[in-house]
């Protein structure tokens, strides 16, 4: 997560998921990106938000749903369910599920 500090005018746009939080001086606004390649190629970049200063904004470098993917496929998993090799606790976590196939 980063944090920046927007001076009074100064412009940051920036997809929509990568925003964390800003404070109450932040001028908010969600703008669409034309254009006939951005609107076929562009995928989910196809609006930014327009945070306009003076305020903090904190801003993550991937937009939560792709962050959360990553978060997702990085979990250890055996035969499509998670048996906790990387948990401090183990299997042991799993007899809290109810799940005692480990």
């Amino acid at each position: 997560m980063a944090k920046k500090e927007l001076d009074i005018g100064e412009i940051l746009r920036v997809d929509t998921g990568c925003i964390v939080g800003f404070n109450q001086s932040i001028n908010y606004d969600v703008e669409f990106v034309g254009g006939i390649k951005n609107t076929v190629f562009g995928g989910e970049g196809l609006f930014f938000a327009k945070l306009e200063g003076p305020g903090t904004v904190f801003i993550q470098s991937l937009p939560f749903n792709r962050l959360a993917r990553h978060v997702l496929a990085s979990e250890p998993r055996a035969g499509g369910k998670n048996k906790g090799e990387s948990s401090i606790l183990g299997g042991l976590g799993g007899l809290m599920d109810g799940d005692n196939n480990f």
